[in-house]
C-alpha cells in the first residue's frame, strides 16, 4: 500500500544544495563573529512557559510541549522557546559564576513560532544571535560595536556570495518614551507598539489606534507620526526632533545615545546604518538603542535582522546582567532565495572526486588512492560498484562530482581533458575543490 506523504507548512527542508549554500552561510557568521571575540554556545530547545510568556505579546504564538499521557497541571508545563533571547537571558543567570563579564556570545540555532507560514515567516527556523552582556552595568559603546559586526557579515555575504546589501535602522526607546511622556502620554509601551504596525497599517490607521484605544488627543497622535517619519544617516534628526518642540530628559539621552551610534557607524560604513525614528520593536525588554534591517529588492521580507539594548532581561534579584544582542533571521533571509534556485551550491556533493573501480577485486586500490587525496584536504569518494567506466563517469555527473579518478590518471568530465596524476602530489583548481555558493537574481 502506497503511503501519500502530506507536507507540513511552515518547516522548511532544503535539498543538498540548498543546504550546501545555508551551511556556507553560516560558516562565513561563524567566522566572523569568532574573529571579534563572541564564544559560541547552544541551549535547550524548551523552556517554561513563565519564562517564556513572562516579557512582551507573544503567547499565542509559543509551542506547547508535554508529554502524550501526562496528566493535566503535572510538572512545568514547557514550550519551544521563539528566539534565543529569553533562553540566553536564563542561561546567564544559571551560569553567572562561570562566565566573565563583559560576556561575548554567539548562537546559530532553530527557534519556533506559531505564526500563519508565508514567504519569510516559518514555524521553525533558524536565528543568529549576537549579544554582548555586563554585570550590573554595560557601557554604551557596545550598542555600537553590535551593529558593526552584523554589517560587516552582510557585508561579507554582499562581496562573496553576491546577496544583495543591506540597511540597518536604528533608534532609541528612551527618545520614543521621553518624546511621548514630554507630550503628556503615560503608557508609552502601548504607543510603541502601536507605531511599530505603521510599515504594516499605514499613519492613517496608526493614528486612530493611538486616538480610540489609547485615548491620546488627535494632535497628540499627529505629534506621535511626525517623530516617526523621521529618518536620517547622519545626525541631523536631532535638530529636526528638536523641531517638534517636545521637552523631556529621557528624550534628551535618548537623542544623545542614538547619535553616538549613528556618528560611530557613519565613519565606518558610511550609508548602511540610518537614523529611523519609527522603529520600536514590540518585545517589552528592550530599554535602549533597537535595530531593524532590511535586504535591498527583498522588501517584502520586512526585516531580516533586529535586535536592540536590554537593561533588566536577566536578574537573579541581586544582580541584573544589561546587555545588548542583534538576530539575523537566516530562514528568513535564505528560504525564498533557496526555494528559487537563486541561491544554491555549484554541486549537490562535496566530492570533488569519484574514484572509479576497475573489479571489485581492485577496490581496495581504489580505497587507498580516495584515502590518499582526503588525506591532503581533497574531498573523495569511492564508485558505489565496478561497472563500465562510461557508467560510473555518468554517475559522477548525475551527482555533480567534477572529476573521475581511472588508476594513474585523472579525468574533468566536463572538459573530458584527462591527464596522468599522482593523488599524493595532484590538486584540482581551488574553485572545484568545494562546492561554490552563489546567488542570482531571477
Amino acid at each position: 500500500m502506497s503511503i501519500r506523504i502530506k507536507p507540513l507548512s511552515g518547516f522548511p527542508e532544503f535539498l543538498p544544495a540548498g543546504r550546501l549554500a545555508e551551511q556556507a552561510v553560516q560558516d562565513v557568521l561563524r567566522e566572523v563573529f569568532e574573529l571579534h571575540g563572541f564564544a559560541p554556545i547552544e541551549t535547550r530547545a524548551v523552556e517554561t512557559m513563565d519564562s517564556l510568556t513572562r516579557k512582551g505579546e507573544i503567547t499565542k504564538e509559543v509551542y506547547v510541549v508535554r508529554r502524550l499521557h501526562a496528566e493535566d497541571g503535572a510538572g512545568d508545563q514547557l514550550g519551544l522557546h521563539f528566539d534565543l533571547t529569553v533562553p540566553f537571558a536564563r542561561y546567564v543567570t544559571e551560569n553567572a559564576g562561570h562566565l566573565a563579564f563583559p560576556f561575548r556570545r554567539y548562537q546559530i540555532q532553530k527557534v519556533w513560532r506559531g505564526e500563519r507560514p508565508q514567504e519569510g515567516r516559518y514555524r521553525e527556523f533558524v536565528q543568529a544571535d549576537i549579544d554582548i552582556v555586563g554585570e550590573n552595568t554595560l557601557a554604551a559603546h557596545h550598542d555600537v560595536e553590535v551593529a558593526l559586526v552584523m554589517l560587516e557579515v552582510f557585508e561579507r555575504l554582499h562581496t562573496q556570495f553576491g546577496l544583495p546589501p543591506v540597511v540597518m535602522h536604528v533608534n532609541n526607546r528612551l527618545l520614543a518614551e521621553g518624546f511621548y511622556r514630554g507630550l503628556g502620554v503615560e503608557d508609552h509601551l502601548a504607543v510603541l507598539q502601536r507605531v511599530d504596525k505603521l510599515d504594516k497599517i499605514g499613519p492613517a490607521a496608526v493614528a486612530g489606534l493611538l486616538v480610540e484605544e489609547l485615548g491620546l488627543t488627535p494632535e497628540q497622535a499627529q505629534a506621535c507620526l511626525d517623530l516617526a517619519t523621521i529618518q536620517s544617516a547622519d545626525t541631523s534628526f536631532v535638530d529636526r526632533v528638536r523641531a517638534l518642540g517636545v521637552s523631556h530628559p529621557l528624550l534628551d539621552e535618548g537623542l544623545d545615545a542614538l547619535a553616538a551610534v549613528v556618528e560611530a557607524a557613519s565613519a565606518v560604513v558610511p550609508g548602511r546604518l540610518i537614523a529611523d525614528l519609527k522603529i520600536a520593536r514590540g518585545l517589552d525588554y528592550y530599554t535602549g538603542t533597537v535595530y531593524e534591517t532590511e535586504m535591498e529588492g527583498f522588501a517584502s521580507l520586512g526585516s531580516i535582522c533586529s535586535g536592540g539594548r536590554y537593561d533588566s532581561l536577566a536578574t537573579d534579584g541581586k544582580r541584573t546582567w544589561p546587555g545588548v544582542g542583534i538576530s539575523i533571521g537566516l530562514s528568513r533571509i535564505l528560504t525564498p532565495l533557496i526555494g528559487k534556485g537563486e541561491f544554491t551550491a555549484s554541486r549537490s556533493v562535496p566530492t570533488c572526486v569519484l574514484v572509479a573501480v576497475d573489479t571489485e577485486e581492485t577496490r581496495a586500490s581504489s580505497l587507498d588512492i580516495a584515502a590518499r587525496l582526503r588525506a591532503r584536504g581533497i574531498p573523495a569518494e569511492v564508485a558505489p560498484k565496478a561497472d563500465k567506466y562510461g557508467r560510473q563517469i555518468r554517475y559522477a555527473d548525475r551527482r555533480g562530482i567534477p572529476y573521475v579518478w581511472f588508476g594513474a590518471s585523472v579525468k574533468d568530465i566536463r572538459s573530458g581533458d584527462q591527464a596522468d596524476a599522482d593523488p599524493d602530489t595532484w590538486m584540482p583548481p581551488t574553485d572545484d575543490l568545494h562546492p561554490t555558493v552563489s546567488y542570482t537574481a531571477s
